[in-house]
């Protein structure tokens, strides 16, 4: 992918990225050490219970880690495969006897595109995710 394109998928889903962070997976981590804490100054408690304690705290925050690593592997899956597709069409137009100019062209074109296509998936994807993370039980 050009440098400049990857920049701006890197620009934009750090953003998103930050943002989910700050607004919800920050105040899940507060929760569970919190939770955590509370879970070692029970002084009834033998050492396996609580660590199953501190398990059952850590629960929903690594349930959102995994919902929010899930998505980004599932988009730059297929951002991925678009502009596989891309590096084919340009073969392709190689192998007919285009010169390297054309085929450049045809290339950056075509992962601009790319690009452009999945960028304007990130705020339903965002909202999907914000979802997602209200609906984890506490």
């Amino acid at each position: 992918m050009a440098e400049a394109q990857q920049a701006r998928v890197q620009k934009t889903v750090e953003e998103m990225v930050q943002s989910l962070e700050k607004d919800h997976i920050r105040k899940m981590q507060g929760r569970m050490f919190r939770c955590s804490a509370e879970c070692c100054e029970s002084p009834g408690h033998s050492m396996n219970q609580v660590h199953q304690c501190i398990d059952r705290c850590h629960a929903p925050l690594a349930k959102a880690q995994g919902l929010v690593t899930s998505e980004l592997e599932q988009f730059q899956d297929r951002l991925t495969r678009c502009t596989m597709n891309c590096s084919d069409k340009a073969k392709d137009l190689f192998d007919s006897g285009a010169k390297e100019p054309a085929v450049r062209a045809l290339m950056d074109s075509c992962v601009s595109s790319c690009v452009d296509e999945h960028l304007n998936l990130l705020p339903s994807m965002t909202r999907r995710l914000k979802d997602s993370l209200n609906s984890i039980p506490q």
